[in-house]
């Protein structure tokens, strides 16, 4: 009798790891794309564009007032957006995903929503949807669609908050004004997946309530039973599918197998034509794969004009990028973390199957080697990537009386040189193994 009743006290709890199980699986099958993907492109464009503005903040934090911030609605022309030309530029760039701002924090929405007046449509000279045919390009050039959505909606009359110094209610005050807010926004959450039935939903604004307060398990819930299989960013109060650090590299490899670090182009995340402290292809690069040596992915910002076109500065280094991600691919996609800066000082990556390691050369080469130190596996062939071109080696300080597996150098000629990166890949007979003893 005791030995039935502990099984069927350990039944539910069997069920219950069985049933995490399966959702830890899910977890791994469905972000398996965006894993892969390591380079997205964001897309910050909205009537901040046209005064070339901080967007929504600069209202909020009382450089302009909420009054002049909105009537930049009447210059919002989109007179020369091609969302085609978008789609592929960014296909060009390399990247295998874009989310571009459904709405920000200041309520303003680039698609024809039934909730509120404050849209392209209604409130703007393009007076069209500017959302669909973005969305209908990223998917004709086979490209993943994220949208980004603030859950904070600043200009909406029942939502608490004004500005940093401005409160419209306290809920604990108007419970029903609350509710008011919600049924609006979780209305706009629905018509765009319903509409656009994203790959990615990328929240901000999530530190000015709780998770009960914004009703996230429910919100979660709505969505995937739209998309099962759609994913989404850290900002739900800790409901996310993975990480979103900003602007900076984390200096250490992140615990969480899935990350994405968000980075504007120069300082701005919108159209700022005063804002001329662009990064530098080669910046860009050293972020990105500093990126994917660690496991992570790249999200870069631009952010076009009110007329559509994006900046020159913007489009150079989206081709530069493009130009050595097409070189360098099977070093970029798919690519595992490298292995600890111990063995080699600088970024490497696995192969998928951890069979091949590649090996990112910035710096102008001393006598033209690089050095690596205990690598143990033994290797069928050294090449460079883009070229296959083979590369001499060899190996020092290797003896018979131990297993010590010595110092491996490189040879790469100075013709080979890549003008951003050398990316030298490293063939084993087997996963690749590296020496641990002192």
């Amino acid at each position: 009798m005791k030995k039935i009743l502990l099984i069927l006290l350990m039944v539910p709890l069997l069920l219950s790891a069985q049933s995490e199980t399966l959702s830890d699986t899910s977890l791994v099958k469905k972000m398996q794309w965006f894993k892969d993907a390591k380079l997205g492109i964001f897309i910050h464009w909205g009537i901040y564009a046209v005064n070339g503005i901080g967007e929504s903040w600069s209202f909020y934090n009382g450089q302009i007032s909420h009054n002049d911030y909105l009537k930049q609605t009447k210059g919002f022309t989109a007179a020369n957006y091609h969302p085609g030309q978008w789609a592929d530029l960014i296909k060009e760039s390399g990247a295998r995903y874009a989310v571009i701002t459904s709405k920000h924090h200041d309520g303003f929405a680039l698609w024809d929503t039934k909730y509120g007046n404050l849209n392209v449509i209604k409130k703007t000279p393009a007076k069209r949807d500017v959302l669909t045919p973005f969305i209908d390009s990223l998917r004709k050039d086979g490209l993943k669609a994220g949208l980004y959505f603030s859950l904070i909606d600043w200009s909406y009359k029942d939502y608490p908050k004004l500005t940093r110094d401005s409160l419209r209610y306290k809920i604990s005050d108007d419970p029903k004004r609350w509710q008011k807010f919600l049924k609006y926004y979780q209305g706009q959450l629905l018509e765009l997946a319903t509409r656009y039935n994203p790959d990615l939903w990328w929240f901000d604004g999530d530190w000015e309530h709780s998770a009960d307060e914004w009703e996230i398990i429910k919100v979660r819930k709505m969505l995937l039973d739209v998309n099962p299989d759609v994913i989404f960013n850290s900002r739900l109060r800790g409901h996310g599918d993975y990480a979103t650090p900003e602007i900076g590299t984390p200096v250490h490899r992140p615990e969480t197998p899935y990350w994405e670090l968000c980075m504007t182009s120069n300082d701005s995340w919108g159209y700022q034509p005063q804002d001329t402290s662009y990064k530098t292809p080669q910046e860009v690069l050293d972020i990105f794969i500093d990126c994917i040596s660690k496991g992570g992915n790249l999200l870069l910002d631009i952010g076009p004009k009110a007329d559509g076109t994006i900046p020159e500065q913007q489009v150079h280094i989206l081709k530069e990028l493009g130009k050595w991600n097409s070189k360098h691919k099977e070093a970029v996609y798919g690519t595992l973390p490298g292995i600890p800066y111990d063995y080699f000082y600088g970024p490497t990556a696995l192969s998928a199957d951890s069979t091949v390691l590649y090996v990112y050369v910035r710096d102008i080469l001393k006598d033209n080697q690089i050095v690596l130190k205990g690598i143990s596996g033994k290797i069928k062939n050294i090449r460079l990537v883009g070229s296959n071109s083979p590369l001499r080696h060899k190996i020092l300080t290797k003896v018979s009386w131990n297993n010590y597996p010595g110092l491996l150098y490189i040879n790469i000629p100075k013709n080979s040189i890549d003008p951003y990166y050398t990316v030298v890949a490293i063939e084993f007979d087997g996963k690749i193994r590296l020496y641990h003893n002192h």
